[in-house]
């Protein structure tokens, strides 16, 4: 019946069609055949298959994937698709091709798609992103192109955390994001998740970027970052922000300790850290260059010690 089916000048002209998309739809040659499984009944016997492999047997993310390629395929006159979370299933490097092959096949067309990924929200343009809350629909259409630049060109940026939660803050990196976690562990007794907060690991150069989008959302935004020994550095850089009720900017304001290495030795003491990561060094040089050179070792051991720790002001300020 598979012999007979194929040789048929209907199916067989179908699949020499398909067989041109291979490299536009999949690396794969698609084709229309029997499925011959012992669960199979004529009825849905006629299925697509990839190199000879029913469609169904392959990973979810290869269907999905080529369903909606053929959906933006097949409808030539179509002027709106609608699609629903494009990212599921796929690895990162299939889902930027997915992503690549909609931004060409879907340039005359409307696209209207939900999403959980940042990923996809980053490089379609994070100023086409459209809210709703069951009663109205926000727009982020005005953000400044350099900033909706930047997302889609930098697209592993974690900006849908930032815009789905109650409260964020943003970091400098990892090591802070470690000694924050800390310090909202010891005020309410839950981790960040649990209550509510999304701590980000930025750099610091995309603090704006987060924040031209905090402000158009009026997201409530903390930002901790180093002084760098210049304070009044930081709040210069952040004074079109200071006016926002929404966002804080969080940084020391003693020059003297330029990073989060030096707070956590002025506050805490060499005895108690000397115990916390299991070292023995007599003098406070010794074992800051050692925090210095192992940020997010430190950081882990400061998170996981049953010790009770001191948090710097600055950083406890970001959790008001």
């Amino acid at each position: 019946m598979k012999d007979l089916f194929l040789q048929e000048e209907n199916v067989a002209a179908v699949n020499k069609a398909l067989q041109g998309k291979t490299g536009e739809v999949s690396r794969k040659t698609l084709s229309v055949s029997m499925d011959t499984t012992t669960r199979a009944s004529w009825e849905t016997g006629v299925i697509p298959h990839l190199d000879d492999i029913p469609l169904t047997l392959v990973g979810k993310g290869e269907q999905n994937s080529i369903k909606i390629k053929l959906a933006v395929e097949a409808e030539k006159s179509c002027q709106i698709v609608l699609m629903e979370e494009p990212e599921n299933h796929l690895t990162h490097i299939n889902l930027n091709k997915l992503i690549s092959h909609l931004q060409s096949g879907l340039s005359d067309k409307q696209a209207i798609l939900t999403t959980h990924s940042s990923f996809v929200l980053n490089k379609l343009g994070v100023e086409k992103v459209v809210m709703f809350d069951g009663k109205l629909g926000v727009s982020i259409n005005d953000l400044p192109d350099s900033t909706e630049r930047f997302f889609r060109k930098a697209p592993g940026h974690d900006t849908l955390r930032m815009i789905l939660a109650p409260k964020s803050i943003l970091v400098e990196g990892p090591s802070d994001e470690l000694v924050v976690q800390r310090a909202i562990l010891d005020k309410f007794g839950a981790t960040a998740l649990e209550s509510g907060i999304e701590v980000i690991s930025v750099r610091s150069l995309a603090f704006k970027r987060f924040l031209d989008i905090a402000s158009l959302l009026d997201l409530k935004v903390a930002v901790v970052t180093d002084n760098d020994s210049n304070h009044e550095k930081v709040i210069e850089k952040y004074r079109e922000y200071s006016s926002k009720a929404n966002i804080k900017i969080c940084s020391s304001d003693d020059d003297s300790l330029p990073t989060l290495e030096p707070h956590l030795l002025a506050i805490n003491g060499r005895e108690k850290l000397n115990r916390i990561f299991e070292k023995t060094f007599d003098n406070d040089r010794a074992l800051l260059n050692f925090m210095e050179n192992n940020k997010s070792e430190c950081a882990l051991n400061f998170l996981d010690t049953d010790d009770q720790v001191f948090i710097p002001d600055y950083i406890r300020d970001a959790l008001e």
